[in-house]
């Protein structure tokens, strides 16, 4: 078996040997950013290996065939300029009072949005299906968040009606809904 430095030397001219060489090493790189910048590991490693590819004429061999050592010099190098970016990044947010997002896929949310869409010519029929007087205390207290005195006088009727009103038109469209799954 080729020893670390042997196949570098190879792989200056033989991608497979480079090939191995990834193959040896690219989960203890992974690793090592994986415990210090998780959600770049995976970037992170792959250009720790294109630097290596990029400069595999500077390696020195200093520790015994091991190429390890050289890699997790890259590694923190490319850790380094990753964690001032950030720092620099996490900066100017906090100037501007911009809030990090992140972009991960909800898929519960993701979920309901489809459901709601199958379900949105049902729920329609159903709201027109209401009593005129129960859609709009609907409307007022559900579309538009009003506090029920508010929708109470809207509507030119107790308190106790519109809540009686929005609690029967709610009803009405959870048995709709019930039925049509």
């Amino acid at each position: 078996m080729k020893t670390d430095a042997q196949l570098i030397t190879a792989a200056r001219n033989d991608p497979d040997a480079f090939a191995e060489l990834y193959r040896r090493h690219a989960q203890a790189v992974h690793a090592f950013f994986a415990s210090r910048a998780q959600q770049a590991a995976g970037e992170l490693t792959a250009e720790t290996f294109a630097q290596a590819a990029l400069s595999l004429r500077r390696f020195r061999d200093e520790a015994g065939g091991s190429a390890l050592p050289w890699l997790y010099g890259i590694a923190r190098n490319l850790l380094y300029r990753y964690q001032a970016s950030r720092r620099v990044e996490s900066r100017a947010r906090e100037r501007l009072k911009m809030s990090l997002r992140t972009y991960d896929l909800d898929t519960a949310a993701a979920d309901d949005r489809v459901d709601a869409e199958r379900l949105a010519p049902t729920l329609s029929a159903a709201i027109e299906a209401l009593p005129l007087a129960q859609q709009r205390a609907l409307e007022l207290r559900v579309v538009a968040e009003l506090p029920y005195g508010d929708v109470a006088s809207s509507l030119g009727c107790s308190e106790v009606a519109a809540r009686i009103r929005v609690t029967r038109a709610l009803a009405t469209l959870s048995r709709v809904l019930k039925g049509a799954q």
